[in-house]
């Protein structure tokens, strides 16, 4: 990919300027739920968990740390979020009006719509892709996502705004807006529950397009209310504002009380809560007392007369004749309260009159409150009449509370009763504990057989024990055992530890965790916070250095073994040699306390067997871990005792030295190693790490004072750098000759300034250079001139941004090709090397909705080939610059839509799961919600009951064929009306194709049965003497009303004219076959005349 750059890059310019080209960066990794979370959607089939952003991201969480994270391309928030169940995709609706359907097995995309108005409502119906939603000016419309065509359609079934103004003739057109839809949870799709802003509520049946019910505070009013506070939960007041003239309160928020859909419960803006009752009907005398008192009760958590909106209502009742459930609400105490979630147990066994709250519990919120969703436990209906629940704040934090979890929080009101809740259990943690350095390492392929063991020091995370989701499917190359760890993730944290991940695939897992405490040593300072830390892939070892200037050195064990290794305590002045107690895949050798101050960077050099560690002061140390002891410290490297800042080590070989190993008769060339140091001010400092002088030290511009922010060498043609193939014999090279032994140490200052350098060396070095970034500019410089004394600027270049991380880019032969850089703006480009060109760019925020935090640099880290390990906040992240790397392997991604969960569960709609902790459960069980759509549906003159054994389809074609039509058009079953009686049009013309001359007869004789059935159909009430029936004003308006706009009328028009015509032409064509049925049609005419003199004038 980086070629393709670098072609297109050298390719004729032409004159006017050419926009720099975007690079084809993605998200690898993704951990952790953002901060910016803000709402919850919840599948209770596929056991998957669905968290919206403020920035326009979708996180979706299963089980066993399966995550994956959805960016739009607008960073708008959302405020509707919802599972087509079972289906593998997420609608989210956007504060611009944008409908995003998101396809989760491919996760990405799949089709959007813009909404012209402000969706104020939406709704899905159960398992169905089929959708309602509500807008500013009080339409209700249908939606349906074709999974096949990939888009969204509007269907032509609507609910006018009219509605309500019929119901209440005061309103004017701008009051309404729906607020709230519901579907009802007994009518599968044929009724919606509308709630519009002015405080109206109507149940609506879309097959009778009518209200079957009309709730508002203007027609029925509460005599008293109840105050429900902590210390009296049944406090009666009267309702002095009985006035059917006061305007209606403003609907803040609405769900439903009882699963069966006879109470609702609706949240004002004012604070308080009414609870409806829908199973009384509307022409009910309102005079009477005893059934005003059944319309509604009235609830208020505090007896303040200014309280917060009811903002948040959720409910949980299992079971559909229950009479107890618990109610969550978010809003409506004291203004300038603390923020809590409080839970309401309600009781209504003795008759909804006698409704009364019986228990209330406030859940104290650690953070801003985000959002609240109840989770069915199917398993546990007989014994709770509560569900368990997620509770989301907008830290980034997500709390699980089980159905038992009512009475520990009752006993836990004065203490912390977030105690009893599972937290989300994090695969990388970056806050608790904080993490403060990270560093993502490729391991050898050569030493790959000595680390392959690390694998079976997999850790288990007690709350990844207890999390209840199980959705998704692992990665199948991460559950195969042959696989090696290539890759490690190792982090440093706040609280002294370090933890080691194998990052070989995107799903990591947690390999052990290392503190810092040493047993049987009493170290001061040994638990602070990690500053610095490096790994050296050939010695599989591991150092850092912490804020006390402590550097622990580990060794990671291949086994888990009982082998003994010693522990050297190294001091300035001693050195103690203990006994080391090997962990669970690590040992510690030495712990070198050498300086007070902080350490700011580690480099192992000369195959992993030294250390060199720069300070804060500083001051350097070159440490030999294999003996191990201090080969030097050299105090004040810099004559203005800047940090450290950055570090590049490289051998070169000295042509005039070599030594002959008399035991396999070859020679070696020496290899003789410099350190290049640079501080924060733009020194660089250079050092020969075999003998421990300083050749010299210089700026990096003798003009200018610039802040550095790191220092690269940029490997030459000629470079002779074997790494890993050097003989093991001489990886110890250059400290035979030293005096520092165990226990002794040699103290430098300012080396010579004319030191003398090799002729050889300088012969080996002629071609490389030292890359060093600054935060407005790059230089370009020959390490010859730097290893002179005078630094010579090869290249300059200037930028426009300043500049906070750096790294080299790597291609397949391992060597630098292009400098990565990350801006403070979270702009991402990268530069060819050496003339610096800027070859692609990218940003955090398009690609992550990240801006660049402060010390967010220190978690930065980049192995080479274009992948960066970062952390923000609570996440943890790897992008990829190009596709095509290993993390883009199909196989090694984790799917987040079980296509056989999915299969089983359309096949056994009666199964019924709970939250199992299984992995492999999940597969066999369903959700108890998928059988309670299929139990019947309403169609027709009444409901009609199905068993188990009718299939989903039906109810798909169930609810096609009532949102396929425009509002009151003619009824579903068009042969006859409510009362039965005759309707002909010719829109009701069923035509059918030519019938196959070889059809049996028993086909014929069930036609005649059919045939028969109908004739007696068509003649029915003939003879039968009814009198007239005084219509409802509601069949009154959906016969004779206009029906919707003038623009509607027409199209419905247009469209009712392309269907006549094309169903006249199949009567021109079929003319010939009707010509032999003509006497029989002649017959029933004559009858039909005789019958139709018997009825009376008001049947027609």
């Amino acid at each position: 990919m980086l070629t393709k750059l670098l072609q297109k890059f050298s390719s004729p310019q032409r004159s006017e300027p050419q926009e720099t080209p975007k690079l084809p960066a993605g998200i690898a990794v993704h951990y952790g739920i953002p901060a910016t979370a803000s709402i919850m959607a919840f599948d209770p089939i596929q056991q998957l968990l669905s968290i919206g952003t403020s920035d326009g991201r979708i996180k979706v969480v299963g089980g066993d740390y399966i995550e994956g994270l959805l960016v739009s391309l607008k960073p708008h928030s959302f405020k509707y979020l919802e599972f087509l169940e079972n289906q593998g995709f997420i609608v989210s609706i956007s504060n611009e009006n944008e409908i995003q359907v998101w396809d989760l097995e491919n996760k990405h995309l799949s089709s959007t719509l813009k909404w012209e108005s402000n969706i104020t409502a939406f709704s899905v119906i159960y398992g169905t892709q089929y959708m309602c939603l509500g807008d500013e000016y009080g339409y209700l419309s249908v939606l349906k996502y074709d999974a096949e065509k990939r888009n969204v359609v509007q269907l032509p079934y609507y609910v006018p705004p009219n509605l309500a103004a019929e119901a209440d003739v005061a309103l004017s057109s701008n009051q309404l807006s729906i607020v709230g839809l519901l579907l009802h949870p007994c009518s599968h799709g044929n009724r919606v529950l509308i709630a519009y802003e002015i405080g109206l509520l109507i149940l609506w049946d879309i097959t009778e397009d009518k209200a079957v019910l009309v709730r508002g505070q203007k027609h029925h009013q509460p005599k008293e209310f109840f105050v429900c506070t902590q210390t009296n939960l049944s406090e009666v007041h009267a309702n002095v504002s009985n006035d059917h003239d006061q305007p209606e309160k403003e609907i803040s928020s609405i769900c439903w009380l009882s699963s069966g859909g006879s109470i609702v419960a609706v949240g004002y803006v004012d604070g308080d809560i009414f609870l409806w009752n829908l199973s009384v009907p509307d022409y009910i005398d309102d005079t009477e007392a005893e059934i005003q008192a059944n319309f509604v009760v009235k609830f208020q958590l505090s007896s303040e007369d200014r309280r917060l909106p009811v903002t948040v209502l959720r409910s949980a009742n299992k079971s559909r004749n229950s009479y107890r459930s618990h109610l969550f609400v978010y809003g409506g105490g004291e203004i300038g309260s603390e923020e809590v979630v409080t839970i309401l147990k309600l009781d209504w066994s003795s008759g909804f009159a006698a409704l009364k709250c019986i228990d209330r519990v406030d859940l104290k919120l650690q953070g801003s409150f985000g959002d609240i969703i109840t989770v069915p436990d199917a398993c546990n209906v007989e014994n709770n009449d509560t569900s368990s629940f997620f509770i989301l704040t907008n830290t980034g934090q997500l709390d699980y509370y089980e159905n038992t979890c009512f009475s520990t929080l009752k006993s836990k009101q004065e203490n912390n009763n977030y105690a009893v809740s599972i937290r989300y259990p994090v695969a990388i943690p970056t806050l608790d504990p904080c993490m403060t350095v990270a560093k993502l390492c490729f391991m050898d392929r050569k030493y790959n057989f000595a680390c392959n063991s690390l694998k079976s020091f997999h850790v288990i995370n007690e709350e990844e024990s207890k999390w209840p989701l199980t959705g998704g499917v692992p990665g199948q190359l991460s559950l195969t055992e042959d696989n090696v760890v290539e890759r490690l993730y190792i982090a440093g944290y706040q609280d002294g530890s370090v933890r080691v991940w194998d990052a070989t695939y995107p799903l990591l897992s947690l390999l052990f965790v290392i503190f810092s405490e040493v047993k049987g040593l009493e170290i001061t300072s040994s638990s602070a916070a990690i500053t610095s830390l490096d790994f050296s892939t050939t010695s599989l070892s591991i150092a850092f250095g912490n804020e006390s200037g402590q550097v622990h050195h580990y060794m990671l064990c291949t086994s888990s073994g009982s082998e003994k290794m010693k522990l050297h305590f190294i001091t300035k002045i001693k050195t103690e040699v203990h006994s080391s107690p090997s962990g669970a895949g690590y040992q510690c050798t030495a712990i070198f306390s050498l300086v007070n101050s902080p350490v700011c960077i580690l480099q192992y050099i000369a195959s992993g067997s030294k250390l060199v560690v720069g300070y804060e002061s500083g001051q350097v140390a070159v440490l030999d871990v294999g003996s191990p002891s201090v080969l030097f410290l050299l105090d004040c490297v810099s004559s203005s005792m800047s940090p450290i800042n950055s570090l590049s080590a490289k051998a070169f070989s000295t042509i005039n030295q070599n030594i002959v190993n008399t035991e396999c008769g070859t020679s070696y060339e020496v290899e003789k190693e410099l350190a290049l140091f640079l501080t924060r001010d733009g020194q660089i400092i250079l050092m020969d790490i075999n003998t421990g002088n300083m050749i010299n030290s210089q700026p990096v511009h003798p003009e200018k004072v610039t802040t550095s922010v790191s220092l690269h060498i940029v490997e030459s043609n000629t470079s002779f750098d074997k790494g890993s193939d050097k003989h093991p014999l001489f990886k110890d090279i250059g400290s035979k000759d030293q005096s520092a032994q165990s226990g002794g140490l040699e103290q430098n200052s300012y080396a010579d300034p004319n030191n003398h350098v090799n002729p050889s060396l300088m012969q080996n070095i002629k071609d490389s250079q030292i890359l060093v970034c600054c935060e407005d500019i790059i230089y370009l410089i020959s390490l010859k001139s730097v290893v002179q004394g005078n630094a010579s600027i090869l290249r300059e270049v200037n930028l426009d941004k300043p500049c906070s991380w750096t790294a080299l880019f790597k291609n397949v032969d391992d060597r630098e090709c292009g400098l990565i850089i990350i801006y403070r703006t979270g702009d991402i480009e990268i530069r060819s090397l050496p003339d610096l060109k800027v070859l692609g760019d990218t940003s955090l925020m398009s690609l992550l909705r990240w801006n660049f935090e402060t010390n967010m640099f220190k978690t930065l880290s980049s192995p080479g080939k274009g992948i960066i390990s970062l952390v923000n906040g609570c996440e943890f992240a790897i992008l990829s610059l190009f596709s095509g790397d290993d993390f883009w392997i199909p196989e090694a991604l984790p799917c987040l839509h079980d296509k056989v969960l999915a299969a089983a569960a359309n096949a056994a709609p009666n199964a019924a799961p709970c939250l199992s902790q299984n992995q492999e459960s999940k597969k066999t069980t369903v959700n108890s919600m998928v059988s309670g759509i299929f139990k019947g549906f309403k169609g027709g003159k009444g409901e009609r009951v199905i068993d188990s054994t009718e299939t989903r389809e039906n109810l798909i074609a169930h609810l096609e064929s009532i949102f396929s039509r425009f509002p009151f058009s003619d009824p579903l079953t068009s042969v006859c009306d409510d009362e039965g009686h005759l309707e002909l049009n010719i829109d009701n013309i069923q035509i059918d194709e030519p019938i196959s001359a070889a059809a049996s007869s028993q086909q014929s004789n069930n036609s005649g049965q059919e045939n028969e059935k109908k004739r007696e159909k068509l003649f029915e009430g003939g003879s039968t003497d009814t009198k007239p029936r005084l219509r409802t004003r509601e069949e009154i308006i959906a016969k004779y009303r206009n029906k919707g706009e003038a623009i509607s009328a027409a199209a419905q028009a247009r469209n009712k004219l392309v269907e006549r015509g094309e169903k006249l032409e199949k009567l021109s064509e079929r003319t010939a076959e009707l010509q032999s049925g003509a006497e029989n049609f002649a017959s029933m005419a004559k009858e039909l005349a005789k019958s139709m003199e018997k009825r009376k004038w008001w049947n027609f």
